[in-house]
């Protein structure tokens, strides 16, 4: 479809804001992302020039280019932006381009200038055209959390829209346990309705209550029997808890009734068929009220994947709230998803956490995107088995000695918190147990010229000892074989922390 079909991940609605620009003298940054067109005012002018609805800089004089950095409301993937020079004809910039980067959590605008983040460019330079919507289809393959966009050399912009997939924040779904699963911010989408003559069925996921009734999904008139649907795509699967349908703002043109239906669907490249799939009811035909906030509990039984809102005859609806649980299938397709589109360097911490080789972790990050949890694994394991001793003993560097807690080698803070977690046998052992340990240890690592590695998850202190003991007086090359194996071990289970659901 269309790549301006996709919502404007940038809206000031969702949370995007420019945070610092290199020059606003003419007009402010702000201007950027208003969500209206912009528009002229004949003859008004500031105490800086000619009033203008956009971002412009001053004439340049000195070598260089003018540039913002926007921080998108919700992170995903960019498919196109919208560089609208509406007003702008001989003022605005002659060229732009864009760059995007993946920076967790509220850095402040001065860190995001600096040079220490890792900057992809996604829309090369590209000539624009004045008073002209410019379109740009792009082809990325990263979430991405902020843009900086650069304009060559100076000039004005109306108005920048990038148009995109939403890709959830999961480290909120674990905080937060129950969610709005049909959420735009939770990634949430509208699928196809019946009808949007009216208001764009979109508005009913969007975030607060609507401003007045153009903020709201209406459909036209109906003139003849039936009525009108919308179909969701939830964030991911779960269970609907809980259902809000809000009518603020519609009051002579809201629905008489409303219905809920679920069905578990798996989504290709295809338009989605509603008549193709096994609806379940949610919620049978319930009586509506104009302007109020209704809400519903639901039976929860089986994980849904999407939701037909059906409203009866026709009307208008301002919000959908879908409250409810994410699955344990529906987590790990979506960590999954998050990993593959991490950017490189974060994508290698997330495996260098796994598993302390360098190349290992490399090989991982370049053979994304993966298509199931099992060619994740599968390709783990194929990957180590091609790697060398010096790679298994980088690798066997980042774990500390069972009953301690600082590796040797470099490890992240999920890895070390990971450690504690599988050597909790070692933790609760007694202080003769402890020694006896360190005194084996100290013996192993003499003998073979590495530390003990075993997958201590689920095992005692007195089988982790049990099993030094044995492996003690084996050849070095014995060593090296069954270390790597019980890596193997150890990187299949911390992916699968990765991936899972907390």
């Amino acid at each position: 479809m269309p790549f301006t079909k996709y919502i404007d991940l940038a809206s000031e609605r969702l949370g995007g804001a420019v945070l610092i620009a290199s020059d606003e003298f003419f007009a402010p940054k702000e201007n950027l992302l208003k969500p209206a067109e912009a528009v002229w005012k004949e003859g008004v002018y500031t105490d800086r020039g000619k009033w203008m609805d956009g971002w412009e800089s001053r004439r340049k004089r000195t070598p260089g280019h003018d540039w913002c950095i926007v921080r998108l409301g919700l992170p995903g993937l960019i498919r196109g932006v919208v560089v609208d020079t509406a007003f702008f004809r001989g003022n605005y910039p002659e060229a732009c381009s864009i760059e995007a980067c993946a920076v967790e959590g509220q850095p402040e605008p001065e860190e995001l200038a600096s040079g220490d983040i890792e900057w992809v460019e996604i829309l090369p330079q590209s000539d624009l055209e004045g008073d002209s919507k410019n379109h740009f289809e792009l082809d990325t393959d990263r979430r991405f959390t902020h843009l900086r966009f650069h304009i060559y050399p100076d000039g004005g912009v109306a108005r920048l829209r990038v148009h995109g997939e939403p890709l959830p924040d999961l480290d909120r779904w674990e905080r937060v346990g129950e969610i709005d699963l049909g959420a735009i911010e939770n990634g949430g989408r509208v699928v196809t309705a019946s009808d949007m003559f009216f208001g764009d069925a979109n508005n009913l996921l969007m975030p607060g209550r609507g401003k007045d009734m153009g903020d709201g999904w209406e459909t036209k008139r109906r003139r003849g029997p039936g009525y009108d649907w919308v179909v969701l795509e939830l964030g991911a699967e779960g269970t609907v808890e809980h259902v809000e349908v809000d009518t603020n703002h519609f009051k002579g043109n809201y629905p008489d009734r409303f219905s809920l239906e679920g069905c578990n669907a798996e989504v290709g490249e295809g338009a989605f068929d509603p008549d193709a799939h096994d609806w379940q009811v949610l919620r049978d035909e319930t009586k509506l009220q104009a302007h109020t906030r209704h809400h519903f509990a639901l039976d929860a039984d089986e994980p849904i994947t999407h939701v037909r809102f059906n409203i009866y005859p026709d009307g208008g609806v301002s919000r959908l709230r879908l409250r409810g649980q994410v699955s344990e299938e529906g987590w790990r397709a979506r960590k999954l998803e998050w990993l593959n589109t991490l950017p490189e360097g974060a994508a290698k911490e997330a495996f260098i956490t796994c598993c302390g080789s360098t190349r290992w972790a490399d090989t991982m990050v370049e053979q994304r995107p993966y298509a199931s949890i099992e060619a994740l694994q599968q390709t783990a394991d194929e990957v180590w088995a091609d790697l060398g001793e010096e790679d298994y003993l980088e690798a066997f560097s980042a774990h500390p000695k069972i009953g301690e807690r600082k590796a040797e080698g470099d490890q992240t803070e999920k890895s070390k918190q990971w450690s504690e977690q599988e050597q909790k046998g070692a933790a609760d052992a007694s202080n003769e147990m402890l020694d006896a340990l360190l005194e084996k240890n100290v013996a192993y690592q003499e003998r073979h010229g590495f530390i003990f590695i075993v997958c201590a998850s689920g095992k005692s202190a007195d089988e982790m000892l049990a099993m030094l003991e044995e492996r003690l007086e084996n050849d070095r090359a014995t060593e090296i074989e069954n270390a790597a194996e019980e890596q193997r071990k150890i990187t299949a289970l911390r992916l699968e922390k990765l991936i899972g659901k907390p």
